[in-house]
C-alpha cells in the first residue's frame, strides 16, 4: 500500500520579492515617501508623483512588472506606497483604478525605454554632455529672447557639471549674476524655457537660503528628431525657422566659453553685450570664420556682426586676417578660450562698464536683506477667535446634573452641545392586531 501523499503548502511570496526591485524602490513601496521627496502641491499631486515614481521603478530594463503585479502591489495590498491607488479605487471603482495604473505603467515604460538608466557619476556626466551637444547643435534666434535663453542654458549646464546631473539648485538672483543680466530678464527667460520644454521646476525655493530645484530636459520635438534622423556624430536634420540647424560643423557657439565670459563687465549690454559674447564663443585661434559663418551660428544681422566684430578687434579680443576672424592670441588657451582678466577689464574700461557686475551684486544683496527684514518685521494678521458653534441651546440640559430638561430633545445625546448624537430608535413601532384590540 502506497504512502499517502502529503499536501504541500505553497508559501506566499510578495510580488516585490518575486519581481526585481531595487532596495530604494522597495522602501518607497513598503514605507512610503518618508523623506518627502515626492511632495506635491496637495495630496492628489503627491500621490500621483509617488505612484509615477513606483511605476518608473517597475519599468526598468530587466525588472519589468506586469500590470497585474502592479495592481496587486498597490491596490490589493495594504502597502504604504499604494495609498493613492487605493483611494482612487474607493472613489471611482476598481476598473478605473486598474486602467489608470496600467496607463501610468505604460507611460513609465516608454520613458524608461527612451532614457538609459544612470548608474553612476560617469553616466550623469555623459547625460550633461549629450544635452550640451544638442544645445550647441541648434542656432538660437536673437529675437524673442533666444539669445538670453541660450545664455540661461549655458549657465545651467555649468551648474550641472558640478552637481553631476541635469538636476540643479539655484536662486533667481545668483543666476542673473552668472548670466550678466537683470532679474526680470531671467524670469522671462525661465518662463520661455519652461513653456518650450527645456526646463522643469521641481521645487520652488523657500526661506532665506533655499534656492529652487530645476531639471534640464530635451523637448519632445527635439528628441523625436534625434531618434528619427540624426546619425552618430552628425548634426540634426532641418527644423523650423525658429531653431534652424547649423549647417557648418565648424560653426557653433561654445557654451563653455559663453558661460565663461557672458557675466564679465566687458560684455555688459552697454559694452559688447550678449551678441559680442556669442560671437566670441564662436571664434577659434586657428580656424578663421567668415561673417557668413558667424551669421549661420548666431542668426545675427550682417551689419550687427560687422559692428560687433570691429569692436572686438579694436579691444584686442579678436583678430581679423584676410576677411576671416580669429580668437585673439591673448585669450587662446590649450583647448579654446582662457579668459585673461586684464584684457577683459581693459575692454570694460574702454566702454565705461567696469564695476557694473559688482554693482549688480550689491543691489541683489540689498534686495535680499530688505526682503529678509520685511519677513521678520511684517505684522502677522491674526483673525479674531470665533465663538464655538453651539447647536443645543442653553436650558436644554442641566449643567450640574446633566438631566434633560426639554422633552423635545429626548433621545439625543447632548453631552457635546456642538455635535448632538441621536441615540433613540428611528424605526416605526410595529403593533400586531391583539395589541390594537386591547387598545380599543
Amino acid at each position: 500500500m502506497s504512502a499517502p501523499v502529503q499536501s504541500r503548502r505553497r508559501r506566499h511570496v510578495p510580488v516585490w520579492e518575486r519581481r526585481g526591485l531595487t532596495a530604494r524602490a522597495r522602501r518607497l513601496l513598503l514605507d512610503g515617501d518618508v523623506n518627502g521627496r515626492y511632495v506635491g502641491h496637495n495630496d492628489p499631486d503627491t500621490g500621483y508623483r509617488l505612484t509615477m515614481a513606483l511605476a518608473l521603478a517597475c519599468s526598468q530594463p530587466g525588472r519589468r512588472w506586469t500590470p497585474a503585479d502592479f495592481h496587486h502591489a498597490l491596490i490589493y495590498t495594504p502597502t504604504a506606497g499604494g495609498w493613492w491607488a487605493r483611494k482612487l479605487r474607493e472613489r471611482k471603482g476598481s476598473l478605473y483604478a486598474e486602467n489608470k495604473l496600467t496607463e501610468m505603467l505604460d507611460k513609465a515604460a516608454d520613458f524608461a525605454a527612451a532614457n538609459e538608466p544612470i548608474t553612476g557619476r560617469q553616466d550623469a556626466v555623459e547625460k550633461v554632455e549629450e544635452f550640451r551637444r544638442i544645445v550647441e547643435s541648434l542656432t538660437w534666434p536673437t529675437r524673442d529672447g533666444g539669445a538670453t535663453d541660450h545664455k540661461n542654458l549655458a549657465a545651467r549646464l555649468r551648474l550641472c557639471e558640478r552637481s553631476g546631473g541635469l538636476d540643479h539648485t539655484i536662486a533667481l538672483r545668483p543666476l542673473a549674476e552668472q548670466m550678466g543680466c537683470s532679474r526680470s530678464t531671467v524670469e522671462a527667460s525661465n518662463a520661455r524655457l519652461r513653456k518650450a520644454g527645456w526646463l522643469t521646476l521641481d521645487t520652488p525655493g523657500t526661506g532665506k537660503n533655499h534656492g529652487s530645484q530645476w531639471r534640464l530636459k530635451v523637448p519632445k520635438t527635439i528628441r523625436d528628431r534625434i531618434t528619427a534622423g540624426a546619425a552618430p556624430g552628425q548634426f540634426l536634420p532641418p527644423t523650423t525657422k525658429v531653431m534652424a540647424t547649423v549647417p557648418d560643423p565648424h560653426t557653433f557657439t561654445d557654451t563653455f566659453v559663453l558661460a565663461e565670459v557672458m557675466a564679465h563687465d566687458a560684455f555688459h549690454h552697454w559694452a559688447h553685450g550678449t551678441s559680442g559674447a556669442r560671437l566670441l564663443a564662436c571664434l577659434d585661434p586657428v580656424e578663421g570664420l567668415s561673417p557668413d559663418q558667424l551669421q549661420q551660428a548666431t542668426t545675427l544681422h550682417r551689419t550687427t556682426i560687422k559692428r560687433r566684430m570691429t569692436s572686438l578687434v579694436d579691444d584686442g579680443l579678436a583678430e581679423e586676417r584676410e576677411g576671416l576672424y580669429y580668437l585673439s592670441i591673448e585669450l587662446a588657451g590649450d583647448v579654446r578660450l582662457d579668459a585673461d582678466d586684464q584684457v577683459l577689464e581693459q575692454a570694460a574700461e574702454n566702454h565705461g562698464t567696469h564695476g557694473r557686475g559688482a554693482t549688480r551684486q550689491q543691489r541683489h544683496a540689498r534686495e535680499r536683506s530688505n526682503f529678509q527684514r520685511w519677513l521678520a518685521e511684517r505684522p502677522v494678521r491674526r483673525q479674531p477667535a470665533r465663538p464655538p458653534l453651539v447647536v443645543v441651546p442653553e436650558g436644554v440640559v442641566d449643567p450640574h446634573t446633566g438631566e434633560l430638561l426639554d422633552d423635545r430633545w429626548r433621545g439625543w445625546d447632548c453631552s457635546d452641545p456642538a455635535r448632538p448624537v441621536w441615540c433613540g430608535d428611528l424605526r416605526p413601532v410595529r403593533q400586531d392586531s391583539s395589541t390594537l384590540e386591547q387598545a380599543a
